[in-house]
């Protein structure tokens, strides 16, 4: 789901924005898209309403990305089961990250994939040179600390 209708909370925007964050800490010249997806019927379809999706874009071709955008897809679990969902603040108190996917574009379409969800390695046509590659993951790694902090003791 576009990252924009998944703000429903300040929460939930401020994990958005820090996430947004990362990314551009690591790679200052993208730009954010936080409505990666058409609003139309066939779209609105398989759009998958437990995750939250960024578009990132370079000002072009990136060749050590080998790509021209990204589409970043975070995978969400609801973690209490039986409470009340009343307000938004309880959804996102509830919401952990339990998988990202990556996926680099250019006008070719899909040119590389990474799962978190499986052996976070990059597969595909043309993936990413290794330096570029680390900077996506380092990327995840910041996306489950801010969706999955460590219990304060």
């Amino acid at each position: 789901m576009n990252a924009a209708e998944q703000a429903r909370s300040i929460e939930y925007a401020s994990k958005i924005a820090a996430i947004v964050g990362a990314f551009k800490g690591q790679l200052p010249d993208l730009r954010s898209d936080l409505k990666p997806w058409a609003n139309d019927p066939d779209t609105r379809e398989l759009v998958d309403p437990d995750s939250i999706d960024i578009g990132f874009h370079f000002p072009g071709f990136s060749r050590s990305f080998n790509c021209r955008s990204l589409l970043v897809q975070i995978r969400l679990h609801s973690v209490a089961e039986g409470t009340t969902q009343g307000t938004a603040d309880a959804v996102a108190n509830i919401v952990k990250a339990i998988g990202v996917e990556v996926v680099g574009f250019n006008h070719h379409g899909e040119q590389w994939h990474l799962s978190t969800i499986n052996n976070w390695q990059f597969e595909g046509v043309a993936p990413p040179q290794a330096n570029a590659g680390e900077k996506i993951k380092l990327c995840c790694r910041k996306i489950f600390q801010v969706f999955n902090p460590e219990p304060e003791i």
